[in-house]
């Protein structure tokens, strides 16, 4: 809508919409005092005293990743101008795991954005697929796993701390609806191994100091180390099911069973690859910014 001239940013707010054409507010009516299991009705209900919007559209829909994704479209093409990409794929999904991502490049992360369903084996999303059609015939959800992978950031972008690298990804992440882990590098793994392997070791490379593992993900004392960032998101199953569940009538104070009707996906985990992609990119966008580097 504005902001943007032949191309270019104009230096004045950039202003975009994404309309919501298809709402079906009438799907949510029974919703007014059955909390759903596994959503933030009941939270929302609480905190807002009864005031919550439980139609599908508030603040703790899924649609708030939309403006999300814009902003990290954005943060990618200011990134892109110093050299960093970053790319995402669905690295598990239902209890199917992709193939490791060991040696990602720019043409690589490009292939996995123009994906519909970005893995690096075809054999293994089938499987994911089918995974999600057993779930949609059993009236469940299956929940994955979402890697991203940013390239080309220079050693020394973050902070320690407060403004730590990880912990802006990890809060920018986190803010995206069903993320219920974060992890870096190896992740939690790390804690299994000696420092011996999880340190990795300084060398030169091609002029330049380099790891000779990333068990830390390319962040280490919150600050880059000129690695690959690795970053991964655990999403948890869409909570909006076809299944009786438990739930409670808070205007009558009685327990309750609730069976959620209207369109709801079996599995979330496709959508939110470029979601987590825009808000590693943003977080990324803002480290550049604080560090006094311009393009």
């Amino acid at each position: 809508m504005s902001g943007v001239l032949n191309g270019r940013a104009a230096g004045t707010p950039i202003c975009g919409i994404i309309e919501n054409a298809d709402a079906r507010s009438g799907d949510y009516a029974a919703l007014a005092s059955l909390p759903r299991p596994g959503h933030a009705d009941y939270t929302g209900y609480v905190k807002y005293e009864g005031f919550n919007d439980a139609r599908g559209g508030g603040h703790f829909s899924g649609r708030l990743t939309a403006p999300l994704v814009f902003a990290g479209a954005l943060a990618r093409g200011y990134l892109a101008q110093m050299g960093v990409t970053a790319g995402a794929r669905i690295a598990r999904l239902g209890g199917v795991d992709d193939a490791p991502l060991n040696d990602a490049d720019a043409a690589l992360l490009q292939t996995l954005r123009e994906s519909a369903f970005p893995v690096l084996e075809a054999a293994r999303g089938a499987a994911m697929q089918d995974a999600i059609k057993k779930a949609l015939e059993e009236k469940d959800s299956v929940g994955g796993v979402v890697e991203c992978v940013a390239l080309g950031l220079p050693a020394g972008w973050g902070d320690p701390f407060f403004d730590s690298l990880e912990s802006r990804v990890a809060s920018l992440v986190f803010s995206v609806p069903a993320v219920k882990g974060v992890e870096f590098g190896a992740g939690f793994k790390i804690a299994d191994m000696r420092a011996s392997d999880a340190n990795g070791g300084y060398l030169y490379k091609d002029g330049r100091v380099v790891t000779a593992t990333n068990h830390n993900g390319g962040i280490q004392g919150g600050i880059t180390n000129g690695m690959p960032l690795v970053v991964r998101a655990a999403i948890k199953p869409t909570p909006s099911i076809a299944r009786p569940q438990r739930t409670v009538d808070l205007q009558k104070g009685t327990d309750a069973e609730i069976e959620i009707a209207g369109r709801h996906d079996a599995c979330i985990v496709p959508r939110a690859v470029c979601v987590v992609e825009a808000a590693v990119l943003v977080a990324i966008a803002d480290a550049a910014l604080e560090s006094g580097v311009r393009p």
